[in-house]
């Protein structure tokens, strides 16, 4: 087993299968070293597990989690162009949106979630720049959607 695996076992995750595109667009592209990833929806066996706005009918603990599917659907994404997590050398930004209250302000720990679970998973490779930002709305009424951008050799 690779470090990865390894560590996905630790964790008891397994990386799902990769989320059918609900528009026109391709769940991840490559160019040159870096992978892409579309916005990615916290979709289990095809279907939200909540919708609504975070602050309201979703909370910032439930949206955190939600955060941490977003991450996985994220990374079947890149597997599909990589072939392997294994090639992955580095987290190099995740971009994260939260469909919010209008009260709520706590975006940053929400994206904790998909933050927390790629350095669990990658380890020190898993440090990455990123950018937590509130919206209105989500496709789907999603509470979070999230992207990452990988290197890879």
């Amino acid at each position: 087993m690779s470090q990865v695996d390894d560590n996905l076992a630790r964790l008891g995750l397994v990386v799902p299968s990769v989320v059918p595109p609900v528009a026109a667009y391709t769940p991840a592209v490559v160019t040159g070293n870096l992978v892409f990833t579309s916005g990615q929806l916290p979709f289990v066996d095809g279907a939200l597990p909540a919708t609504g706005k975070v602050g309201a009918a979703v909370t910032a603990d439930q949206a955190k989690d939600l955060a941490a599917v977003c991450a996985m659907n994220a990374l079947a994404a890149a597997k599909t162009v990589l072939g392997s997590l294994d090639r992955v050398t580095r987290v190099v930004k995740v971009v994260g949106f939260v469909a919010s209250d209008p009260t709520f302000t706590g975006q940053p720990g929400v994206i904790n979630g998909a933050s927390e679970l790629l350095g669990e998973v990658f380890g020190d490779a898993g440090v990455h720049a990123r950018s937590a930002v509130g919206v209105a709305v989500l496709p789907l009424d999603s509470p979070v959607e999230v992207e990452v951008i990988l290197e890879f050799a």
